[in-house]
């Protein structure tokens, strides 16, 4: 061998292999974590076009392999998967691993994108009908399947699907005509929200400010003019439509709701040290009322939420544990903004989640996420990967990249604060940011941190 061609042979043997060599290797291995550290974070374009496709072949092999076994790894992957290349096989193991973690938004975002990158493909049509008909949305069902091509070999499963989604948007249409008469007498009516009269009794030293209580908590029932089912007290209106609705016995009902409320407002004061001293409507919806109210794309995404000084929960006809958990954790969100003076909606979203989730973790019997995402967690950790909490400031964790991620981050940065300092610390920089106050500022003053150092407490805590 000539001189120039050693010295070129070794050069190329001391080159790094590229980017498609290092996924195929790694792939070959079954390196799945270092695999997916290696490309957990860039840009797709920091891979030479030409390569890309092998990249994301590697991933997405990595998803199918540990999608039984370890979906949240597998939905790890098949998301790096389809940023590399968008391929059929890479958004297919995203959306059924994203399922698989109870990710529904983001497998419905996968599916919704196969259909339109792959329409010949049927498992995409098939699979989002399949995913919307359990959302309770027949219609967006019935637009999904009639996607599926007729050759296809989900063909035969696509239309026996079709034929029940086609007969259930018929019956959500009467129901949903039904819902929008009871909205106009609403609108129309003269009077809403009953009055309720608060009497107060001193509050004893030491016990804070949740424990001012009422002279009589008991519930009076009624039908409020707006055509509500209602029952109050100086803690809760519980609010709930009435017309025909299959909640069973009305007092059984409205014995279990009290008892949950109670039970989350005892909860919060034991958590907090004190409590919301208003009392805030509690509105009570089906699936089908949830989404005339505040459309399909929420209802599928958020079991119930706080706004308009009011908590309104999703799907309450069944009071599951996760129902309980719910109103615990819109409780926390009622109370904060009571703490906050009616301007709950100045804290930073992911201290106001942050907190909500928190508490809603303990009353399951935790103080961690579920062991599957606290295994994702920490993986991104490592990868450094994480969302920072400057970037989940102003907008809803919803409309974050990974929605169950930023709620946990954000749960872990508020449990690192009470760790440190406990509730009374943190409930007087709540009131203070509530108020106007920098976050920056007020985390310096009361704990020694920024943002950008609970940012690195969050990673080591989850290493």
């Amino acid at each position: 061998m000539s001189p120039a061609a050693l010295l070129s042979a070794l050069l190329l043997a001391a080159a790094p292999p590229s980017p498609a060599q290092k996924a195929k290797s790694l792939s070959a291995s079954r390196s799945w974590e270092e695999l997916y550290l290696a490309f957990s974070a860039g840009d797709a374009d920091d891979v030479p076009a030409a390569q890309r496709g092998a990249v994301s072949a590697a991933l997405h092999k990595g998803c199918e392999a540990l999608k039984h076994e370890d979906p949240v790894m597998a939905y790890s992957l098949g998301e790096r998967a389809a940023v590399y290349a968008e391929s059929a096989g890479a958004l297919r193991c995203l959306a059924r691993s994203a399922r698989k973690t109870d990710q529904r938004a983001a497998a419905e975002a996968a599916l919704r994108k196969g259909l339109a990158l792959h329409p010949k493909d049927g498992a995409f049509g098939l699979e989002l009908g399949r995913l919307l008909m359990e959302e309770q949305d027949a219609v967006g069902a019935v637009a999904a399947l009639e996607k599926v091509p007729a050759r296809s070999k989900e063909a035969a499963d696509a239309k026996r699907l079709l034929q029940q989604a086609r007969a259930k948007a018929t019956a959500e249409h009467a129901a949903r005509r039904e819902a929008e008469r009871l909205e106009l007498r609403m609108n129309g009516a003269t009077s809403g929200r009953p009055t309720v009269m608060v009497e107060t009794a001193p509050a004893v030293a030491g016990q804070g400010r949740g424990s001012t209580r009422s002279a009589s908590l008991n519930y009076e029932s009624g039908t409020s003019a707006d055509g509500m089912r209602t029952r109050s007290n100086s803690r809760f209106v519980i609010k709930y439509f009435n017309n025909q609705r299959d909640f069973g016995q009305r007092a059984e009902y409205e014995g279990r709701i009290v008892a949950a409320l109670d039970e989350a407002y005892d909860f919060t004061r034991s958590m907090l040290g004190e409590v919301r001293q208003a009392p805030v409507d509690v509105v009570l919806y089906t699936v089908a009322e949830f989404t005339t109210h505040f459309g399909p794309a929420r209802a599928r995404a958020v079991a119930g939420l706080y706004s308009d000084n009011a908590i309104r929960i999703n799907d309450a006809a069944e009071l599951t544990q996760q129902t309980r958990a719910t109103l615990v954790h819109e409780y926390v969100h009622a109370a904060l903004d009571d703490f906050c003076g009616g301007h709950g909606g100045n804290l930073p979203v992911w201290l106001n989640e942050g907190l909500a989730e928190y508490v809603e973790w303990r009353y399951l019997g935790g103080e961690d996420p579920e062991r599957s995402v606290r295994g994702y967690m920490a993986q991104a950790a490592k990868a450094n990967a994480l969302p920072k909490l400057a970037q989940m400031e102003g907008s809803s964790l919803i409309m974050q990249r990974n929605p169950t991620i930023a709620y946990a981050t954000s749960a872990v940065a508020v449990r690192e604060l009470v760790k440190r300092g406990g509730t009374g610390r943190f409930l007087t920089l709540v009131r203070e940011v509530g108020q106007g106050r920098p976050i920056d500022e007020a985390l310096t003053e009361h704990y020694g941190k920024t943002r950008a150092t609970l940012d690195e407490d969050v990673r080591a805590a989850l290493q």
